[in-house]
């Protein structure tokens, strides 16, 4: 039996749309990646630094007292210790925010210059608590740039280590890809 003219059509719009699909399936997609911003807050190297302090709330000796303004250029390294290598760059600001707490507004981009995503950024935002060491808080993740294009998702941060000079924080960024 012969196919008709509309069967024909019908069947290549059909292997169209499947061919379509899987093209944008492989574009969904979720991953979680761990990395750790190691910031020095003493001292010569890449630290977060106070570049104009509107008030200092009493009694606190962190940045973040209500209309600090924050600047950083954090290392962003594959593992907690001091000598893990490099992958990437935590850069952005911040904003005390907060009159009731020790907190800020962050915005921030994670930029990686090594490995798998070499290239690549995601943006972020949201709050950033002065809290405990071992406090897990979170912040959007609102985009991308290179393989991060169009992602979404959240960060939670750890602080796992801290120095008279040094603060290192466990990120761990959950990735969905559109």
């Amino acid at each position: 039996m012969a196919s008709s003219p509309s069967s024909s059509s019908f069947l290549l719009l059909l292997l169209a749309f499947l061919a379509a699909s899987a093209a944008a399936a492989s574009l969904d997609g979720y991953i979680h990646l761990r990395f750790y911003n190691h910031e020095r807050v003493l001292g010569s190297g890449p630290d977060a630094t106070v570049v104009y302090a509107v008030e200092r709330r009493r009694g606190s000796t962190a940045g973040a007292g209500f209309g600090n303004i924050i600047i950083y250029d954090n290392l962003l390294r594959a593992g907690v210790e001091p000598d893990s290598p490099i992958i990437g760059r935590n850069q952005g600001m911040g904003v005390g925010s907060s009159m009731a707490e020790n907190s800020g507004l962050t915005n921030f981009q994670l930029v990686f210059t090594a490995g798998e995503y070499n290239g690549s950024s995601l943006a972020l935002q949201g709050l950033f608590p002065v809290a405990p060491l071992g406090t897990v808080f979170e912040r959007a993740i609102t985009g991308g740039t290179g393989r991060f294009r169009l992602v979404r998702g959240y960060l939670l941060t750890t602080e796992v280590r801290s120095t008279n000079t040094t603060l290192t924080g466990q990120l761990d960024a959950y990735i969905t890809f559109r």
